[in-house]
């Protein structure tokens, strides 16, 4: 059975798609960057913030995949592996770019303003749309912590910058978010 993006769940399979990976199958390795890259792409996409880049991030992180297969202890875990490498890419690149972040320390950070969200009609499209045109330190920390899911402990880390900081940047990317959305008339 060929591996696609809807069965990999079944480890059956993916143990077997890693197993023949390993043993230098480019078919298999075929199918797992069929059965990966669309996802992949995705977050690279979110990421670098334009196709090309994305294009070749997605190219250079899933070398790595492939170069590094026989690293891959558990078979079970490739989409955690294979998103991790993918993650770090991006960020590699971002760095090559000179993104930086603000490093900011005994700042309070004000809690959420609760918002009725009924109020809004906010569409995941316009929400992404004002997303991308972040600058790239705020996009940078508000995917990985909306879309990809990494804590802020985790993108701290990530991004060697503190817990504090990061917690900021997401909070003025939520902040920015909103006013994109409102200058575009989008909230009703």
């Amino acid at each position: 059975m060929q591996a696609s993006a809807n069965n990999l769940n079944n480890t059956a399979i993916t143990d077997h798609l890693v197993s023949r990976c390993k043993k230098g199958d480019t078919h298999a390795f075929r199918e797992l960057y069929n059965a990966y890259s669309a996802a992949m792409y995705n977050i690279c996409l979110r990421m670098t913030g334009n196709q090309a880049d994305a294009e070749d991030t997605l190219q250079e992180a899933f070398m790595q995949v492939f170069k590094n297969i026989e690293r891959l202890e558990n078979a079970g875990s490739v989409t955690a592996w294979i998103k991790r490498i993918v993650v770090n890419h991006c960020l590699s690149h971002l760095r090559r770019k000179k993104v930086y972040f603000e490093e900011v320390d005994n700042i309070d950070v004000e809690e959420e303003t609760i918002v009725d969200e009924n109020d809004f009609a906010w569409t995941v499209a316009a929400i992404k749309d004002a997303i991308h045109v972040l600058p790239h330190g705020y996009r940078t920390v508000i995917n990985l912590y909306i879309f990809e899911e990494y804590s802020h402990r985790e993108i701290a880390s990530m991004l060697d910058i503190s817990e504090s900081t990061v917690k900021t940047q997401y909070m003025r990317a939520k902040d920015k978010v909103r006013q994109i959305i409102k200058q575009r008339k989008l909230i009703r």
